[in-house]
């Protein structure tokens, strides 16, 4: 079968004196009947060149499903006199949220039942759910087209009646005032989906009458409001990559004007909690990888924060809980997570010991202040997802849960470290990898290194049911802790932004060189995988150095980079310029085209390639991966594989069904392995 040739109709791009032909810009309109055709036309041929595979995909799906508990119970965490939590079960593809008030032997209530709601949609996402102070309203917010354009609705949770109340166009979250009758919610601008402004709602009235509370008209910040864990004050954050601003107002005074605690200046971050006569600051003023400071309610600008925990060069903090006794430090060093737990009276400080040399942990659901327990989450990537009540008193830990894999799975099966590679200007970067024990290191393993960095988000070493069926055919699976992440804390991720992004895609090359060099791989069975800005870190790799990898998956890639942030009607752009620049700038101009996978592609050849998108995607619009591969199409210079599956119903995350989304990744495995001598 002949691939799919999209029509070339060049459209002229001019910037700084510098003209760009865009052969494919036509592809930018959904609604063009033409475009439509082209996607189903790249999704037939993907299915035609893979229909060797069908029986494949079928059993690895059937494996991975097969590997999850379907009747399944998340751990209760009490507040304001119930337990609450979420389960599944079996054979259906939603969540049902439920709570118990005052023990767990008490009736379970079901506040909503998603797998209900969802009868007759392509997509359906729920999400912020919030209950009322009295416990008896519901807020929350539905998707059911995956642009992350979310109506709230609220339930009477006594009576079980859904109230006539809709406010469309949110961001999905709410916070209730002290009086249970309002709401406040962030509205979203219906062409950037920019969430710009939050409103309150009165109960029982229409949206349209709801009165605005703040609106932010700086086009680089986005809004949001959320209620401190005291629930004394409702909090109205502004955020830039860079910058932020606080307000806040008594939750009991829900017409009050909100007040600022600290005005925004440029490159200082900040983030605020509550106990007490303080708020407690964490920022990173005078502090690259972040200090937590305090001040009283009454005095919030900067000039009154006193220290209570200083900067630390090698350590980065990054979030804190408070609690009565006891403070719990989420920290970073050295790559990896440290929960610090520090008494209020006499300062004394420890460490909760991790069971691994490599994994990842995480403070969890605390809702009360009047406790000795912290809840926290761990994993790596032979441990599943776990769940604990650590004392912080005694230091006694207690297993909740674990989440239990169904089938053959034993931990003791698989074996992973870390290994560092070093760049072309002498860092050292961090590579977890995993693998099925018995394997020899003589290069004849096929490998999956999987890469991100950007926005300083660090792909931490946890478990994935679904890979070990890459593992058990022989496949090691590698993470690549590249420059653009915070695995060493701010400045590994400031060395990976900007006029620095280019280090990003050089470590990730860097450490394929690495793997292959120790023979974890060869070339011929090294496989890349990222997503979203992973997508951009396959795309500019592959230009760099293509005959490093056998194959590629770029899942909904963010590759058409100066374009889309030339343009300031597509969602993310004005927010992100503090990531990527703002190419209005001609420095930054010129910098971000050199590295642009769309913009670079050559005459070459290429790797294997699996590109996936989803048509309604909020995050990275579909035109860029499908622009992206009809210029791969026409200019690249092999005989491999170059397939695109658009999913014709979802957005960035994919399918919204716990089990649905395993097909797109059977696809991607089966992709893999028919690269591979082992297709079983």
């Amino acid at each position: 079968m002949e691939p799919p040739v999209a029509k070339k109709n060049p459209h002229e791009l001019t910037m700084h004196g510098h003209t760009r032909i865009d052969n494919y810009y036509w592809l930018n309109d959904r609604d063009n009947p033409g475009v439509i055709a082209y996607l189903e036309a790249e999704n037939a041929y993907r299915e035609a060149m893979m229909r060797e595979t069908e029986d494949l995909q079928k059993l690895l799906y059937e494996e991975m499903i097969g590997r999850i508990k379907q009747t399944d119970m998340s751990v209760p965490y009490k507040d304001n006199g119930y337990f609450y939590y979420v389960r599944h079960e079996e054979g259906r593809e939603y969540p049902i949220y439920c709570r118990k008030k005052g023990s767990l032997e008490a009736d379970e209530e079901v506040m909503l039942n998603v797998n209900d709601m969802a009868e007759g949609f392509e997509y359906y996402q729920v999400q912020g759910l919030s209950v009322s102070p009295d416990n008896r309203f519901l807020a929350y917010g539905v998707d059911t087209v995956s642009r992350r354009k979310y109506t709230i609705y609220i339930k009477d949770l006594f009576t079980g009646a859904l109230l006539k109340d809709h406010i469309p166009l949110t961001t999905g979250g709410s916070t209730w005032a002290n009086d249970n009758q309002t709401l406040f919610y962030t509205k979203k601008d219906e062409e950037t989906l920019r969430s710009y402004a939050v409103y309150k709602h009165r109960m029982g009235s229409g949206s349209s009458g709801d009165e605005l509370v703040y609106e932010e008209t700086d086009e680089t910040f986005s809004t949001h409001v959320h209620k401190t864990k005291s629930k004394k004050y409702i909090v109205i954050s502004s955020s830039s990559t860079l910058t932020d601003e606080y307000r806040f107002l008594e939750a009991a005074k829900p017409d009050e004007a909100p007040r600022v605690i600290q005005p925004r200046i440029r490159g200082i971050e900040y983030s605020v909690s509550h106990h007490g006569d303080y708020f407690y600051i964490l920022t990173n003023m005078d502090a690259r990888n972040f200090r937590l400071m305090r001040t009283p309610v009454d005095k919030t600008e900067k000039e009154h924060w006193e220290e209570v925990i200083p900067h630390q060069e090698d350590v980065m903090l990054e979030g804190i809980e408070l609690f009565d006794d006891f403070l719990a430090l989420d920290e970073r060093k050295e790559g990896l997570n440290r929960l610090r737990i520090i008494r209020w009276d006499n300062g004394s400080e420890h460490y909760i010991d991790m069971e691994e040399a490599v994994y990842t942990a995480g403070i969890s659901v605390n809702p009360d202040f009047d406790s000795h327990l912290l809840r926290y989450s761990y994993s790596s990537l032979t441990t599943p997802p776990s769940v604990y009540d650590y004392n912080m008193d005694t230091r006694e830990k207690t297993l909740l849960k674990r989440q239990e894999v169904l089938g053959d799975f034993d931990p003791e099966n698989y074996t992973g470290g870390r290994v560092y590679a070093t760049s072309g200007d002498g860092k050292k970067i961090p590579i977890s990898y995993v693998h099925r024990k018995g394997i020899e290191m003589d290069g004849s393993s096929p490998l999956l290194l999987y890469g991100y960095g950007s926005y300083g988000i660090t792909m931490d070493p946890g478990f994935n049911p679904a890979r070990l069926s890459l593992l058990d055919r022989g496949f090691i699976y590698a993470i690549a802790h590249v420059r653009g992440s915070q695995v060493y804390g701010r400045p590994w991720y400031e060395d990976g932004k900007l006029l620095k992004k280019m280090n990003t895609f050089t470590d990730f090359n860097d450490c394929a060189e690495y793997l292959i060099e120790q023979k974890f791989t060869n070339p011929e069975k090294l496989f890349a995988m990222g997503g979203s800005a992973g997508g951009l870190l396959m795309g500019a790799v592959i230009n760099l150095q293509p005959e490093l990898y056998k194959g590629v998956i770029a899942a909904v890639p963010f590759v058409d980079v100066v374009t889309t942030m030339l343009d300031e009607s597509i969602p993310l752009t004005t927010s992100e310029y503090d990531e990527w620049g703002n190419p209005n700038d001609e420095v930054y101009y010129h910098y971000m085209l050199s590295y642009s996978p769309y913009d670079n592609v050559e005459a070459k050849d290429y790797p294997n390639m699996l590109v996936t998108t989803g048509l309604h995607d909020s995050q990275v619009q579909y035109w860029e991966p499908a622009k992206w591969v009809a210029k791969l199409r026409d200019m690249k210079t092999d005989d491999n594989l170059l397939l695109m599956y658009c999913n014709m119903d979802t957005g960035h995350g994919g399918a919204s069904g716990r089990f649905e989304r395993y097909r797109e990744t059977a696809m991607e495995y089966a992709f893999l392995l028919m690269l591979t001598s082992d297709r079983r």
